[in-house]
């Protein structure tokens, strides 16, 4: 199982775009990675939710990841098998979008007051 590119819906964009401003992070990738890193150090499953990918935000899975790319989905991978009844890419994918946009609420909570 693999993803071969990352989206954003536009709120997640609107978010990330305060978040750069607060902090000086130029790239998207890295404030993403640290969103996910954020929403599967909760425990709980992110809540379900219809997420629009509408923003024009998006990379590649390796831009995504960087160099440590390998490690990231191994991490997205565990909490998959953890988290998931039914093995299918698209539920990969659902998963890895509701987690990257949870984390990148809990972001945005940080630092946007």
């Amino acid at each position: 199982m693999s993803i071969e590119t990352v989206r954003i819906s536009e709120k997640a964009k609107r978010q990330l775009i305060a978040v750069k401003q607060k902090t000086g992070i130029e790239h998207w990738n890295v404030l993403c990675r640290w969103a996910l890193c954020l929403s599967l150090a909760d425990d709980t499953p992110p809540p379900s939710a219809a997420i629009p990918l509408d923003s024009n935000v998006e990379m590649t899975w390796r831009t995504f990841g960087g160099e440590h790319h390998e490690i990231y989905m191994a991490l997205i991978i565990n909490r998959y098998q953890i988290e998931c009844k039914n093995r299918s890419q698209a539920d990969l994918m659902q998963m890895f979008k509701l987690h990257l946009h949870r984390g990148i609420g809990m972001l945005a909570s940080h630092f946007i007051q």
